[in-house]
């Protein structure tokens, strides 16, 4: 079910997506050294694109895009995006889930003691969900609209997150770089091999 407007004066949701735009500019060499850059900053919409610098060469990962109208009466809408082309990605197309990992549980170790057992992590929940991959998928997580329209999540309204800021710009690309760019170390490499001939010796008469 989507959420109802309550009648936002669009002066005060340009006032307050301003704040955001600004309050991201004026720390924007930091956030260019983590990978962080603003590329479309014009209300409602601002895009962002993240790259991963831990790889070598460094990736351009995905684009993020934010769309604030009626803010804040109502949440931010959130799409991973083509950092090229700005269109959502599909489920199947996702470069990143966000996963993160939640659960521990006690697991007995042999060698060690009896009693004594080592934490290990149980479950990686994605933070994009879908209902099948051809879908667009929606960003799980108090303070985004998708999450508070979902009829799974109709008992944690925004109202309860709207006064911690749960919308906030940087405070949702915290959340993203930490799940999605910031623990990318490497390439997946697929190599598909095929037979070309044979390697053979030069027999002499």
């Amino acid at each position: 079910m989507a959420l109802a407007s309550r009648g936002t004066d669009q002066r005060v949701s340009k006032r307050k997506f301003a704040r955001e735009i600004r309050e991201f500019r004026r720390l924007a060499g930091t956030y260019r050294e983590r990978g962080w850059y603003l590329a479309e900053a014009t209300f409602p919409i601002a895009v962002v694109v993240m790259a991963a610098k831990n790889v070598k060469p460094p990736a351009l990962v995905m684009g993020i895009r934010f769309d604030y109208t009626d803010y804040d009466s109502i949440p931010p809408s959130v799409q991973l995006v083509d950092p090229f082309t700005s269109e959502p990605y599909h489920a199947n197309d996702l470069p990143t889930q966000l996963k993160r990992s939640v659960g521990t549980t006690n697991v007995q170790v042999l060698g060690l003691p009896d009693g004594v057992a080592l934490p290990q992590l149980v479950q990686h929940q994605p933070l994009m969900q879908a209902y099948g991959d051809s879908d667009t998928p929606f960003l799980c997580l108090a303070g985004v609209r998708e999450y508070h329209e979902h009829p799974g999540h109709s008992g944690d309204a925004w109202e309860l997150h709207r006064a911690s800021g749960a919308g906030r710009l940087v405070r949702l690309l915290e959340i993203i770089d930490r799940y999605g760019t910031a623990p990318i170390t490497g390439y997946n490499l697929q190599l598909d091999v095929k037979i070309a001939g044979y390697s053979q010796q030069v027999v002499p008469e």
